[in-house]
């Protein structure tokens, strides 16, 4: 980018910490630099906050993008998390942000583009009205983007969604040379905390303390839905018919410790938008039944499985605290869900 771009953000004087600190860069309808023809459009809006009604009668609100591109109205809606954007390897993408109330960003998370089109507003700039992030894909695997102003909170309260990059045959095959699928799942999984769900838009932006150092979770989601119906849900119970092959994509989109148990064997092909066994130097994960294993924030794993008999087999996700190790809000901190084999 040329250093003439930066005088349209209005920013004047000396460039100080608080320009890329509490005060970052802000553009409004810049033209993307080197911009040439897409392969493929996506576009979301911030333009709406979404009431969850939560187990205990409660409602949780949380922010979250929109798609005007959806085919039909359903596809419009609000939802949570926001809708998932599906490209190939090698496709040119472009991804317009239209956040309509306040600035964002969209970062596509674990893509690394340059840095004009990554959307972390810290060492970029922040959209006030709209702009498009160039980039091209370079992989495929599992992947998500999120806003990156005030990124903690702005994550916590949803601005999150799934994104998936096919290999250049498209779906039905984790990524070239790897292997193929017939059922899939992508799996999010999310915690929250209300009193998060309550701050505004810059809460504790410029150093105050609004207490971002505590999290205290008290409801716990699979795919949007509340631990209470994940068992029977279809937006999170796995259906397959025996002899076919499984692909479960996992996102920890909470601020805990995700252990998982499958109830079934499988292997790991995949860990955050990485083939694994396509390098002399690594190799798939073999992951016994009923062992768990745990990913942090913001992880991305895909497992493959290759059902032998018919039957229903449990799916456990515990929420651990990252300090004691503990099941979040006094063991309740669990999700359940089923993969039924017919």
């Amino acid at each position: 980018m040329q250093a003439a771009d930066w005088t349209k953000t209005g920013v004047k004087g000396e460039v100080t910490y608080s320009t890329f600190g509490c005060n970052p860069f802000q553009e409004s309808n810049f033209p993307t630099p080197d911009r040439v023809a897409p392969d493929v459009n996506v576009e979301r809006h911030m333009d709406v906050s979404l009431d969850l009604p939560t187990p205990d009668g409660q409602k949780i609100r949380v922010w979250t993008f929109t798609d005007p591109l959806a085919p039909t109205v359903a596809g419009r809606a609000p939802m949570h998390p926001a809708p998932l954007m599906r490209f190939r390897e090698g496709q040119i993408v472009h991804s317009t942000l239209d956040p309509k109330k306040n600035a964002h960003t969209i970062h596509h998370h674990g893509i690394e583009p340059t840095t004009v089109n990554d959307g972390v507003g810290h060492v970029s700039f922040e959209v006030n009205a709209r702009y498009t992030y160039q980039f091209r894909p370079s992989r495929a695997g599992t992947f998500f983007y999120h806003c990156h102003r005030n990124t903690a909170l702005h994550f916590e309260m949803g601005m999150f969604g799934p994104m998936i990059v096919d290999p250049p045959e498209g779906p039905g095959t984790l990524f070239s040379g790897g292997p193929k699928y017939d059922v899939e799942r992508l799996l999010v999984l999310d915690d929250m905390d209300p009193r998060w769900h309550t701050l505004e838009h810059d809460a504790g932006m410029c150093g105050l303390d609004v207490g971002l150092n505590r999290f205290d979770p008290k409801y716990f989601l699979a795919n949007g839905v509340f631990n209470n119906r994940t068992t029977t849900d279809p937006r999170v119970v796995i259906n397959a018919k025996l002899g076919q092959t499984i692909l479960i994509r996992l996102l920890n989109a909470s601020y805990s410790v995700l252990e998982t148990t499958i109830g079934l064997p499988g292997v790991c092909h995949s860990m955050d938008g990485c083939s694994l066994g396509t390098e002399p130097w690594s190799s798939p994960l073999p992951l016994p039944a009923n062992r768990p294993f745990t990913m942090s924030t913001a992880q991305r794993r895909d497992i493959i499985i290759r059902p032998t008999a018919r039957g229903t087999f449990p799916v456990r996700f515990r929420f651990l605290h990252w300090v004691n190790g503990k099941v979040q809000d006094n063991g309740r901190g669990i999700v359940d869900t089923r993969i039924i084999v017919s």
